[in-house]
């Protein structure tokens, strides 16, 4: 799986640079291996990826909102594809981690 994540966040311009990056792929781990978890994103997956990475959910969050700005910006037209929809604004950083996680079922 990790590969598969890493593979995705390179596509859209997310590399390991990113203080979030190791975060990113944790969350969409979770995610893929638990879809209920992005129904509460702030009440666990955000908790649940912080603890993992032995840090806050306040930093995940932070973290996950700046790369889905960077990724927003550098690859809006891919992630509207794997959507399958377009969007007047940016995603709320719930919707850009489902669209990831589906973008991985879908094996984009």
């Amino acid at each position: 799986m990790d590969i598969k994540i890493q593979e995705l966040l390179y596509s859209i311009g997310l590399t390991a640079n990113y203080a979030g990056y190791r975060q990113m792929m944790i969350a969409l781990e979770i995610a893929t291996q638990e879809p209920e978890s992005l129904r509460l994103v702030t009440k666990w997956l955000y908790p649940e990826t912080a603890r993992r990475c032995g840090t806050n959910w306040k930093a995940v969050e932070r973290n996950i909102r700046t790369m889905r700005r960077r990724a927003w910006r550098n690859s809006q037209h891919t992630l509207e594809q794997m959507a399958g929809c377009s969007f007047d604004t940016m995603p709320k950083p719930a919707q850009f981690l489902a669209i990831l996680a589906h973008g991985l079922s879908e094996g984009c």
